[in-house]
C-alpha cells in the first residue's frame, strides 16, 4: 500500500493478515511490525544476544519462523506452516513434540521463499524497539505500555494507523529511563508510560518527540 494511504487504514484492514489467524491486538502489532520489535527485545534477554546480532527480515510466505546464524557461516532455520497450534502444542508438550493437527509443510507446493529487509520509514516501530532496547532500563517497558494504549485506541477507531508509532515515539522520548532493580520498577514504569500515553491522546495537537531516537539510544 502506498505510504500516503496508510493514514486511512482501518482496524479491519490492519487485522486481515494474509497468512496468520490471530487476535486483533497482535494482528495490529504484525501490521506495524511492533511484534517483531518486541521479539528482538525478547531474543536479547532470552538468549543473551547483543542487539546488533539480531536482524528482522520480512518473509511473505510466513513459513520460516526463525533462523540462527553460526560463526562458520551456516544457518539453521525453523520452518512450519503458519498456524498458532504449532507453538501452543510445543509449549504444552515440552520437551516432547506432540500432534497439533497442523498440516505438514509442502515445500514443493510452496515453490519459492522470499525475503526482504523492512523499510523503517514504513515500519518505524521496529526502529523504536531497537532504540528502547539500546536505552535499556525501563525504556522497553514504556515501549510496550505505550503500544498497548495506542493499539487499543486504534482498534476503537480514535487513533489513525500512523499515529500508533507517533504516540509511542513521544512517550519514549518524554519518559525518564530508570534502572530496573525490582518488579516494582517495571510496574511503576508501565503505569507512568500509560498515563503519559493517555495525556498524549487528550492533546489535540500531535507533538514532535522531545528527543531524537539517536539521543534516546545513547552512544
Amino acid at each position: 500500500m502506498p505510504m500516503r494511504q496508510l493514514d486511512d487504514v482501518t482496524p479491519d484492514e490492519a487485522c486481515a493478515h494474509p497468512n496468520w489467524v490471530m487476535g486483533r491486538k497482535i494482528s495490529v502489532d504484525s501490521a506495524t511490525m511492533m511484534n517483531k520489535g518486541l521479539e528482538v527485545i525478547e531474543a536479547h534477554w532470552l538468549f543473551n544476544i547483543a542487539p546488533h546480532q539480531i536482524e528482522v527480515v520480512i518473509h511473505p510466505e510466513s513459513v520460516i519462523h526463525s533462523l540462527v546464524e553460526y560463526v562458520d557461516g551456516s544457518v539453521l532455520a525453523q520452518l512450519g506452516n503458519p498456524d498458532m497450534r504449532t507453538p501452543i502444542a510445543y509449549a504444552l508438550g515440552y520437551p516432547e513434540r506432540i500432534g497439533a493437527g497442523v498440516e505438514f509443510l509442502d515445500l514443493a507446493g510452496i515453490g519459492a521463499l522470499h525475503f526482504e529487509r523492512p523499510d523503517l520509514e514504513r515500519f518505524p516501530c521496529v526502529r523504536l524497539a531497537y532504540a528502547a532496547l539500546a536505552a535499556g532500563g525501563t525504556a522497553p517497558t514504556a515501549l510496550n505500555a505505550a503500544n498497548e494504549i495506542a493499539v487499543a485506541q486504534f482498534l476503537a477507531g480514535s487513533l489513525r494507523f500512523r499515529q500508533i508509532p507517533a504516540l509511542i515515539e513521544d512517550v519514549l522520548a518524554l519518559e525518564s529511563v530508570r534502572p530496573v532493580t525490582s518488579l516494582e520498577d517495571v510496574l511503576a514504569a508501565d503505569r507512568s508510560a500509560r498515563e503519559r500515553a493517555e495525556r498524549w491522546l487528550r492533546d489535540s495537537a500531535v507533538r514532535q518527540p522531545a528527543k531524537t531516537l539517536r539521543e534516546l539510544a545513547g552512544p
